[in-house]
């Protein structure tokens, strides 16, 4: 397969991840014979430096052209919302999306057994979880009327759907239920808020088509207290754009590394994939920055395109980089690797899972581990 993928490194360590990533990618064509044309371009702080926009037309105009999108991190200090700056980093982001139509945030939640203990819960009640959140990404609160009285002591934020925003994401959303265990959970308020019964109205409607799939619903308040108290009980997890952040930000803590954490936004005819949100200046230019999340972004762009085979591929490599304890200083202090080097023996591994030699003065040194 040929495919043109953007790659937008972004602010931080964006950089030093998507270069891991994009050699993932590189073992991949070459042991399947595939095809992957990379162009690079500029996107958040770097291009606020460079042209005073947070997505330069020329940045849009390469995504638009691209099969898919590579994206690394975007924050900086100078540009956050913290700061006094007009001009927000991540606002390039926003109005990719928007730009873009992505109107779907996949976002997936896996345990591995040798990082349970990193996690903050039990790991009775963690072990085994694997479930994804499908968070509708243009609609609802934060994108419909926003008002303030002229006194200022008024506001209102008004929530809104229609039909066609519920339908294209319970679609994706059943369908990846079909192929995985086959129950879905809608989380919602549909006790006080109309768009919520909306939502469960055509919901139940769409379900009809996905007899195999068992769709349950769960309020709000309900699912996060869930998401701590019994995360195996999730498969797919369908929400609207607030309860969607919220929730994904949540159930981020479950696996005990953000650094492990993947998602993609997708649109009708475009496809970003990224790490969760880390930029980490402090680890910026040392080489230390956990590339994991962007590989496994990597391998979520594979799935994709359908090439299931090559996405696997990448997560049993990763998963043995951390029974191995092949990992960079956040996952591994006392006898860590460099960012470079946690690259180096995934490429290894994918290209010859069955003789790859684990051996750290080796890989450090970025010598094979092939014997």
């Amino acid at each position: 397969m040929n495919l043109k993928i953007a790659l937008l490194p972004g602010d931080g360590i964006g950089p030093e991840v998507i270069q891991q990533a994009v050699k993932v990618l590189d073992a991949i064509a070459e042991k399947y014979t595939h095809k992957f044309e990379y162009t690079k371009a500029a996107i958040g702080a770097v291009a606020i430096e460079k042209t005073g926009n947070p997505l330069p037309n020329e940045t849009l105009q390469i995504c638009t052209n691209s099969d898919a999108i590579l994206l690394g991190t975007i924050a900086d200090l100078k540009y956050n919302k913290n700061s006094k700056a007009t001009i927000l980093a991540e606002q390039g982001l926003l109005d990719l999306r928007k730009s873009l139509g992505l109107f779907a945030n996949i976002r997936p939640l896996t345990t591995y057994n040798s990082l349970i203990h990193n996690s903050n819960l039990k790991e009775k009640v963690i072990k085994g979880t694997d479930f994804i959140i499908y968070r509708e990404l243009t609609g609802g609160i934060y994108f419909s009327d926003k008002t303030l009285s002229e006194d200022g002591k008024t506001a209102s934020d008004i929530c809104k759907y229609n039909i066609n925003e519920i339908d294209r994401i319970a679609h994706l959303a059943f369908n990846a239920a079909r192929i995985r265990r086959k129950k879905l959970t809608l989380v919602d308020k549909a006790s006080v808020l109309e768009t919520s019964r909306l939502w469960r109205k055509r919901i139940s409607e769409i379900s009809k088509s996905y007899p195999n799939v068992k769709l349950n619903f769960m309020f709000a308040d309900d699912a996060a207290k869930q998401l701590i108290l019994n995360p195996k009980q999730f498969d797919i997890i369908l929400t609207e754009n607030l309860f969607g952040d919220i929730l994904s930000d949540e159930a981020s803590v479950i696996s005990g590394s953000i650094g492990l954490l993947a998602s993609a936004s997708i649109g009708e005819k475009s496809a970003l994939f990224e790490p969760i949100q880390n930029y980490s200046p402090l680890d910026k230019g040392k080489n230390i920055a956990n590339p994991l999340a962007s590989i496994l972004a990597a391998a979520m762009l594979l799935d994709h395109f359908k090439l299931y085979e090559e996405a696997e591929d990448i997560r049993t490599a990763v998963e043995k980089s951390l029974e191995l304890s092949i990992s960079t200083p956040d996952l591994n202090e006392t006898n860590h690797f460099s960012t470079t080097s946690v690259g180096n023996f995934l490429c290894d591994f994918i290209l010859d899972d069955e003789n790859t030699f684990y051996n750290k003065n080796n890989i450090d040194l970025g010598q094979s581990t092939i014997i």
